[in-house]
């Protein structure tokens, strides 16, 4: 009987997960160099935010699902300048931002601010190697502080708070109405 009662169980599990799957393609982008991993995992969530900054309509980039958080437009420009600051302390050089992007008035310029924080990342990404994963970087903090770690850890924290925020994204366009663009690729296969 518990052999029974564990299999319903496990099968149980499965079948949410199963249903949550996202076409991440993580069978393809994990190898065992940690730069190559790298890439693959910002090529992913870099297309997207893309494309979810651009499915967005206009309209709702105010939308806010409380009070108390960003609105869809405020978090998507808070990932914009996550990315020029992320990147550019990997590169080891100041930030190529010319605006604060959350602040920024309308989509055009809040998309145009994340597609060139991704296209700066890209490059970064594209230059970091198994050679200089480990180099030292030292992140700016606030103050003039600053914390020793590797060009390769920073960019691995770039790619972990995209793929936060995206599903801070994936919130906010199911509460209009929208599917995210990760879950829209998965049915087109179907």
């Amino acid at each position: 009987m518990r052999v029974i009662l564990l299999s319903i169980c496990l099968v149980s599990l499965a079948i949410p997960a199963a249903a949550q799957t996202s076409d991440g393609g993580a069978d393809q982008s994990l190898s065992k160099s940690m730069a190559a991993t790298a890439k693959a995992m910002h090529a992913i969530i870099r297309r997207d935010l893309a494309e979810a900054a651009d499915a967005m309509p206009a309209d709702e980039y105010a939308f806010k699902p409380t009070p108390q958080v960003r609105s869809f437009g405020e978090l998507i420009g808070h990932v914009a300048n996550a990315n020029f600051y992320f990147c550019s302390q990997a590169k080891g050089e100041k930030s190529p931002a010319t605006q604060n992007f959350e602040r920024a008035a309308d989509k055009a310029a809040i998309a145009k601010g994340l597609k060139d924080s991704l296209a700066y990342c890209d490059d970064i990404y594209g230059a970091t190697t198994d050679a200089n994963f480990t180099q030292a970087v030292k992140v700016a903090g606030p103050g003039g502080s600053g914390t020793e770690t590797t060009r390769g850890l920073v960019l691995m924290f770039n790619t972990t708070h995209n793929n936060e925020h995206y599903g801070n994204v994936i919130v906010y366009m199911r509460l209009k109405g929208h599917v995210p663009p990760s879950t829209a690729r998965v049915q087109q296969k179907k």
